[in-house]
C-alpha cells in the first residue's frame, strides 16, 4: 500500500538515531515505499476550518554521519496525506494541546493520526495510570503541601514528580524526615519556579519501589498487543532514576506473568481510545506511567531481539486504512 506519511516531531537534526523511535518509524515507512513529509510544531495552521501544514519532503538514512535530507517545504492541506505521526516530545503544554486540536480537524477530514489526538489530550502520561489503580503502588496526586508531607511520613520513602516532565527531569526521591523535603515540594508545587500565575501545581507522590535497582521496564504495546520483551532501564552508580536520558543502561528482558497481567488490564482501554503505540513503565510489580506522546525503546529492542516493532505498527495502520477504502 503506497501511503503518504507526515511526521510532526522535534527537530530531526538534533535526534540520536541509535535510540530514536520516531526515526525507526521513518526508516520503516521509507522501506515500505511510503512518501515521507516532515514538519515541526510551528508548521501547523488552520485555514477556513481546515487543517494545513508546511510540509517538507523527507528522506532518511541509518547513518550517523548524515541521517536525513529535506526538500523544499510548502503549505498543503493535511487532508492530502494518509497518516500523521504525532511524535512531539513533552511537555504537554498549551501549545501541544492546540496542536492536537488542529490534528483532530485533519482526523475528521479522513487522516489517520497516530496517536489519536483526543486521547493525547485526555491521557496525561502520569495521571492516566491512575485509571488503573489495581496495577499501581500507593500514589497521591495533590497540590497540598501538608497532604504530600503526610504521604511521605506514612510511606517512609517516596518519589515526587511533576505531571509534565519526561526523561526523569524534575523527579526527586525523598525519605521521611529529610530536611530538603520542603524545598523539593516548593519547587514542584511552583512548577520549577516558572509558574507566573502563582497557583500551586499538581505533584505526584508514589511509594518508592526498591525493585528499581533491577530496572524501570518499558513495555511497548502496539494496538493492544505487548511486544514480548521489555527494555529494563537500569540506574547506574548513585543515580536512582533508570531513564536512559538520566544515564540508565538499557537491557532487554522477557515479560513476566505480572507484566502480562498489567498489559491485560490496560490494553483494552488503549485500543478503545485509539492509542496505537504506547509505552507502559513498570517497576517491580507496579505500573508507574503510561507513555502516549512519543514512547521510545523500539530501536534498542529491535537490535537486541531481531524485532521490527514499528513494522507491527504500520501493519496495523495499513489494515485500518484498507478497511476504510472502497474495494
Amino acid at each position: 500500500m503506497a501511503l503518504t506519511v507526515a511526521v510532526l516531531m522535534d527537530p530531526i537534526g538534533a535526534i540520536k538515531i541509535a535510540k530514536d523511535t520516531t526515526f525507526a518509524m521513518l526508516l520503516e515507512a521509507q522501506r515500505r515505499g511510503y512518501a515521507l513529509l516532515y514538519m515541526e510544531q510551528g508548521d501547523l495552521a488552520v485555514r477556513n476550518g481546515r487543517a494545513w501544514a508546511r510540509l517538507a519532503p523527507l528522506t532518511v538514512k541509518d547513518d550517523p554521519a548524515g541521517w536525513f535530507s529535506l526538500g523544499e517545504a510548502r503549505w498543503r492541506e493535511l487532508a492530502e496525506v494518509d497518516v500523521v505521526l504525532m511524535r512531539k516530545d513533552p511537555p504537554v503544554d498549551s501549545q501541544f494541546i492546540y496542536d492536537t486540536m488542529v490534528l483532530s480537524l485533519a482526523q475528521r477530514a479522513g487522516v489517520a493520526v497516530v496517536n489519536d489526538p483526543q486521547a493525547l489530550r485526555d491521557c496525561n502520561e502520569k495521571m492516566y495510570a491512575l485509571d488503573f489503580g489495581q496495577c499501581m503502588a500507593p500514589t497521591l496526586l495533590s497540590r497540598d503541601k501538608v497532604d504530600l508531607r503526610a504521604f511521605v511520613a506514612e510511606h517512609g520513602e517516596v518519589v515526587l514528580k511533576p505531571l509534565d516532565g519526561m526523561g526523569g527531569r524534575g523527579i526527586f526521591r525523598v525519605r521521611a524526615g529529610d530536611s530538603n523535603l520542603n524545598s523539593m515540594l516548593e519547587t514542584l508545587l511552583s512548577g520549577g519556579l516558572h509558574n507566573g500565575g502563582g497557583h500551586a501545581q499538581f505533584v505526584m507522590a508514589q511509594k518508592f519501589i526498591p525493585q528499581i535497582s533491577a530496572g524501570d521496564k518499558r513495555i511497548l504495546v502496539v494496538d493492544g498487543e505487548a511486544v514480548p520483551y521489555a527494555l529494563a532501564r537500569i540506574p547506574q552508580g548513585d543515580e536512582f532514576r533508570g531513564n536512559l536520558a538520566a544515564g540508565g543502561r538499557g537491557e532487554g528482558v522477557p515479560l513476566t506473568e505480572r507484566d502480562r497481567w498489567i498489559v491485560s488490564q490496560v490494553a483494552p482501554e488503549l485500543k478503545r481510545r485509539g492509542l496505537l503505540f504506547v509505552g507502559l513503565d513498570v517497576i517491580g510489580d507496579y505500573l508507574t506511567e503510561i507513555n502516549v506522546t512519543s514512547p521510545t525503546c523500539a530501536r534498542e529492542l529491535d537490535k537486541q531481539f531481531g524485532l521490527n516493532i514499528t513494522g507491527q505498527m504500520f501493519d496495523v495502520i495499513e489494515r485500518q486504512l484498507h478497511g476504510k477504502r472502497p474495494a
